[in-house]
């Protein structure tokens, strides 16, 4: 079922985004050579803990999962881009990092993702994480009422084809509200016009992510973590965004 927020709900949501948004700066400005990912993880729990808030990573457990995830906060690592389980790693130089978070606090869940890379960069990772961030940006936009939920995902899509990218449509962007996934889903490829009439207090996690040279995934044995199949590096932005009458809100925006 779709649900619409009322303008006191969606400023009632501003506290869980604001939240989002932090930790992901501070895990931004943590990630460094030789950082562990255990140890963003377990920054992000004490930011938890410290704020009252709730996890909805600890003990998500959706029908593709092999177990519950058991930490509160995804770690992709270079050809990881999604889902990424935190273990015993320390970051190289060089490597490209995806960090996605979502909490509960006060009632409401916010949802946000970054990639950055860690130490001395690569000009196509730099070029992939722009071209995710724009494609963001573009379906962001789109994020007004009377628009299609098809132009956003359009919009997303035609970022990514026009620098060469594939898209995959097995995961993308969702409703949130009082949980962290909910109607409808949000593809980052579709056609314009299509699709489900946007409406002012619609609320929703818009997050494309790509991969340089395929849109196929496999996982990993730990059920969770989701990589390219030919090895190619990715990224993965997303922000929550409330559809308002004076355009989209970014409830997680970072600035």
């Amino acid at each position: 079922m779709i649900e619409l927020r009322t303008p006191t709900q969606i400023e009632q949501m501003r506290p869980a985004g604001r939240f989002v948004a932090s930790v992901i700066t501070a895990l931004a400005e943590k990630a460094d050579v030789g950082v562990n990912l255990l140890e963003l993880d377990a920054l992000a729990h004490q930011m938890i803990r410290d704020a009252g808030a709730e996890s909805c990573y600890i003990d998500y457990h959706p029908s593709f999962g092999a177990s519950p995830f058991g930490k509160v906060l995804c770690t992709s690592v270079n050809d990881a881009v999604l889902h990424g389980l935190p273990h015993d790693y320390a970051l190289a130089d060089g490597d490209l990092l995806s960090v996605d978070f979502a909490v509960s606090l006060q009632g409401w869940v916010s949802d946000s993702a970054l990639s950055v890379v860690v130490g001395t960069p690569r000009q196509e990772d730099l070029d992939l994480i722009e071209t995710t961030d724009r494609a963001l940006a573009a379906g962001i936009a789109q994020a007004v009422p009377g628009n299609r939920l098809g132009d956003i995902s359009a919009a997303i899509g035609e970022v990514a084809r026009a620098a060469g990218l594939g898209v995959n449509l097995q995961f993308g962007g969702h409703g949130v509200g009082k949980t962290m996934h909910g109607e409808p889903h949000v593809p980052n490829d579709g056609r314009a016009g299509r699709g489900l009439k946007l409406r002012e207090g619609l609320v929703l996690a818009i997050e494309p992510w790509f991969l340089h040279t395929t849109d196929e995934i496999e996982f990993d044995p730990d059920g969770w973590t989701i990589r390219s199949v030919d090895g190619s590096r990715g990224a993965h932005m997303e922000h929550t965004i409330a559809i308002t009458a004076d355009g989209p809100l970014i409830l997680t925006a970072r600035d």
